[in-house]
């Protein structure tokens, strides 16, 4: 049953020294706050990378073409190589776990390269299959996005990102429109704006899309492209697919299987792997810094809980020697310690979450800029993990106290003055 009698002595005996009870209760409330802060500030940081990298396909790698480090079927090393079409297609119908694949061109940024009518700008040039926008999606303002059609008909059409449908025909719907590419017309048929920050061979904001095929044409390339985008399907590993497609680029170009460098990757996979260890490791560094300062706070209540029964020595002698139970006086102390430390820390917790809402909302008012914090928050799970910590840490703080209580023997204590 309730005894609210056994809470009102708590009460009385927690504010009967007001200015030690608060001195106490400062170390609990500042050791959950910082710790809620450092959890927050931390997972503000992580939503902010996310943020950065939506929209681009965890799973994926690029293939480039690099110098031969080995001699070979009697070419010597160093020789430089191209990927090509057919490597393409034998890579497509010999890999199962392949959801997307795209060749890639690229032409850098020329001198005023896009024009339209009077206005013109230096954007960069790429050429894409319509497989690539599964690997960097794309939002679509106006229009569409290149589709197979224009690929296996060449046909002289483009996308362009919103940046340069902003400079060259001031927002509105382009569609149909011809614009000069590095000296040649195109048609426009989308615009575009990426979902990830993250992109490959320049910003899609600031980018103009041909079909790569097209791009071959006129650059009069032949069949060759720079480098090769793949995206392994969901549920498969990149690592065997990386594998598989550099044995088929070196077999089908007399590279040795062995050469190290032939082939260069790209691995996102890999990289987003390692942001991952590294978030980790922030995430135990938080949690050893927060529970840290939470311990020091918990050593400061155990100390004066443990001055508290000094001083109490005489009452808990005449508790035991009218009959109460070992068990009556252990409760009451740990009680003291567990409603000074829980009294605190949700204090300090629940000021730790407003103090992160308010700083999430000034984050997010910064319309137009990358945020350093997205959402900083401590989510439910946290926050339990917090609380339990926090109430097992109170009643460990008072143990040692009821034990030192329990050692007094209820003759020395009424003995003592």
């Amino acid at each position: 049953m309730f005894d609210i009698d056994k809470w009102i002595e708590i009460w009385v005996a927690i504010t009967k020294n007001k200015t030690r009870s608060l001195l106490t209760c400062f170390g609990v409330f500042w050791g959950i706050l910082m710790l809620v802060l450092l959890l927050g500030a931390g997972q503000g940081v992580k939503n902010s990378l996310y943020v950065q990298v939506n929209g681009f396909a965890t799973n994926s790698s690029f293939f480039i073409a690099g110098l031969t480090s080995e001699p070979y079927k009697g070419f010597n090393k160093g020789r430089e190589w191209n990927m090509r079409n057919r490597d393409v297609e034998i890579i497509t119908r010999n890999i199962k776990d392949i959801e997307s694949i795209s060749p890639v061109i690229g032409s850098g940024r020329g001198e005023k390269n896009i024009v339209y009518g009077e206005l013109s700008g230096s954007y960069s040039v790429k050429g894409l299959a319509p497989d690539y926008f599964n690997i960097e999606k794309q939002h679509i303002i106006f229009g569409r996005l290149i589709n197979n059609i224009d690929l296996i008909e060449k046909r002289k059409v483009c996308i362009i990102g919103n940046k340069v449908n902003e400079v060259l025909f001031h927002n509105i719907n382009p569609c149909g429109k011809y614009i000069r590419v590095n000296g040649i017309y195109y048609q426009v048929v989308g615009v575009v704006k990426g979902v990830s920050k993250v992109s490959i061979g320049g910003k899609s904001e600031e980018s103009v899309c041909i079909p790569f095929t097209t791009m071959q044409q006129t650059l009069n390339k032949g069949d060759v492209f720079d480098f090769l985008a793949v995206s392994a399907r969901p549920g498969s590993q990149i690592e065997p697919v990386i594998r598989q497609i550099k044995s088929i680029l070196k077999a089908q170009n007399d590279i040795s299987p062995k050469d190290p460098q032939a082939v260069m990757v790209i691995n996102i996979s890999a990289q987003f792997k390692t942001f991952e260890k590294m978030f980790f490791g922030i995430d135990f560094l938080i949690w050893l810094v927060g529970l840290g300062t939470l311990l020091s706070g918990i050593i400061g209540v155990s100390n004066i809980t443990m001055v508290t029964v000094r001083e109490r020595t005489r009452e808990i002698g005449v508790r035991r020697a009218i009959g109460a139970k070992p068990f009556n006086i252990i409760s009451q102390i740990m009680s003291e310690s567990l409603v000074l430390t829980a009294l605190a820390g949700m204090l300090g917790l629940s000021l730790g979450v407003f103090i992160m809402d308010w700083i999430g909302k000034i984050f997010a008012a910064q319309q137009g800029s990358d945020s350093l914090l997205v959402d900083p928050n401590v989510d439910i799970k946290t926050a339990v993990i917090a609380t339990v910590i926090l109430l097992f840490s109170g009643l460990l703080a008072g143990l040692i106290p009821a034990w030192r209580a329990m050692q007094i023997k209820a003759i020395d204590a009424i003995r003592e003055e």
